[in-house]
């Protein structure tokens, strides 16, 4: 597909994602703080000029053990999304979306990438639900959970904005947050490629490749 020349503004008016009951109210949540490369833009991968540094994040694995975001994926190809296992569409979708691509991986590529689900609701996501509902999607994912208020900062690093989860007026509960996955460098580990919750299993199956090795896709 051609590529774009896209600025900030431009990328931010025309490409902020679509907003549901799993996204977010904040406008900031579906805005990366970040330069959009001029060349760069495509319908799946925004490539960011300046690329995000890795959250630092210490939270609590499915296994209940200590997981330390920077230490556990270092030199490792990253995809890190915030999201909740009781989001009715979005976190799914997209997760399974990229668990579809993964397979297409060769084994070895498989067994570098990291797919990183933080929660954005842990209170109900325990690290016992959270491990049982990634493993639905791919065994290998790993998924986080701990302190609100940690999960949070840890999310604005990356330019992703979450609210505490609360209570609608027919009793779910529900929490907003940005849609966007992160792909980091096993180079650099910067976080240098954004996608939307548009990004369809045949974008992340073209792209991954790339990303594995650290190049733009």
């Amino acid at each position: 597909m051609r590529k774009k020349t896209v600025l900030v503004a431009a990328f931010v008016a025309a490409a902020a994602l679509t907003l549901s009951a799993c996204g977010s109210s904040d406008d900031k949540a579906g805005k990366p703080i970040a330069d959009v490369s001029a060349e760069a833009k495509t319908k799946a991968a925004t490539v960011l000029d300046q690329p995000f540094t890795k959250p630092n994040l210490v939270l609590t694995d499915t296994h209940g053990k200590k997981y330390d975001l920077r230490e556990q994926t270092k030199g490792r190809p990253t995809l890190i999304y915030f999201g909740y296992t009781n989001c009715p569409d979005v976190c799914p979708l997209i997760m399974s979306n990229i668990a579809i691509a993964k397979k297409s991986l060769p084994k070895a590529d498989q067994d570098k990438l990291r797919v990183v689900f933080v929660t954005t609701d842990p209170e109900r996501d325990t690290p016992s639900s959270l491990g049982s509902w990634l493993k639905a999607q791919d065994a290998s994912f790993i998924g986080l959970t701990g302190d609100f208020a940690t999960i949070q900062a840890g999310a604005r690093q990356i330019g992703i904005g979450i609210d505490p989860p609360k209570k609608e007026k027919d009793g779910t509960v529900v929490s907003m947050h940005g849609s966007q996955v992160i792909a980091f460098s096993p180079k650099t580990d910067k976080g240098y490629v954004l996608y939307s919750e548009d990004t369809s299993p045949d974008d992340y199956t073209k792209d991954l490749p790339k990303i594995i090795k650290g190049e733009a896709p």
